[in-house]
């Protein structure tokens, strides 16, 4: 090993024990605010059945404004969710894997719902491919955000490509769809925290794709153009390198 690549693998190192001190302290906290939260949510339910069952004054009035912070409730619920989701990124357990193999059991499991939206699932999965080390699970949970995205641009249907190769030393995946892609801005940021363009949305699905990605040791790029589609391309060090 060269001095120069022995000083990358320290630094590194020390912006991973970095970065996990940092996500301990941000999952402590988002821990914190979420038992507060789910009693307040809890308390909201009771609160909007009194109001059913009473005759009251302005009754459907505070029935629709009770519903609201419930609705704000349940999205900060949902945003430290995936908050907890992505601090946790890291905790990896590896195994050699068949990477086709898991595309296939996710495909499997996401047909049913790409049907209701009249989106077709078109997998190319290279033959003899290397074995890679991965967390399966996080590889499935890479899949179904970047398939949910995919969805969510093809409004009227259209198609979703999975592809997998082998190519320089490296098992490569790629998603590929036919929808309202971005335009250049939107691309240069969907991996910034909490940049969302879908209403509501956490912001944090695409970097905590690029997290599981980088904590495999892989690279993750984006190419997109509106009205033409966009491609993920996700490439893994094969297992014996």
């Amino acid at each position: 090993m060269s001095v120069s690549t022995h000083l990358e693998e320290s630094e590194r190192q020390r912006l991973l024990d970095q970065y996990a001190e940092i996500a301990a302290l941000a999952g402590a906290l988002a821990h914190e605010i979420k038992n507060p939260l789910s009693t307040i949510s809890m308390n909201l339910e009771l609160l909007t059945e009194d109001l059913n069952e009473g005759d009251i004054p302005q009754r459907e009035r505070m029935v629709r404004k009770v519903s609201t912070v419930q609705k704000e409730c349940g999205h900060l619920q949902e945003i430290l969710d995936d908050f907890l989701q992505f601090a946790r990124v890291g905790e990896l357990e590896l195994t050699e894997s068949d990477l086709n193999q898991v595309v296939t059991e996710f495909i499997e499991f996401f047909q049913p719902q790409a049907a209701e939206y009249n989106v077709e699932i078109s997998p190319h999965l290279a033959s003899g491919l290397p074995r890679v080390k991965l967390d399966q699970k996080l590889i499935r949970q890479i899949l179904m955000n970047l398939a949910l995205n995919a969805q969510q641009a093809m409004p009227d249907g259209g198609r979703i490509e999975i592809q997998t190769l082998s190519l320089d030393g490296e098992v490569q995946l790629v998603l590929i769809d036919d929808g309202a892609g971005m335009n250049e801005r939107t691309r240069d940021k969907i991996f910034d925290i909490f940049y969302s363009t879908k209403s509501g949305g956490s912001g944090l699905g695409l970097p905590t794709v690029r997290k599981i990605v980088t904590a495999h040791h892989g690279t993750i790029s984006c190419e997109s153009e509106l009205e033409r589609g966009t491609r993920f391309q996700i490439a893994f060090p094969v297992a014996d390198r």
